[in-house]
């Protein structure tokens, strides 16, 4: 399969997992930084990047 890099770009550029409930929350990275963005599911401001595989 061919990876391509725009593809990537979609699937993994300023995409969150929340560390409590893994729901993914698009995001960018500085409000994730600052901790003004919130999970939808829990309330959390606890997240991590999305991993590639």
């Amino acid at each position: 399969m061919v990876k391509f890099p725009e593809a990537d770009v979609r699937k993994f550029r300023n995409v969150f997992v929340c560390r409590k409930c893994k729901a993914k929350v698009k995001a960018p990275n500085m409000k994730i930084i600052q901790g003004k963005i919130s999970c939808r599911g829990c309330g959390g401001k606890a997240f991590k990047a999305v991993r590639k595989k």
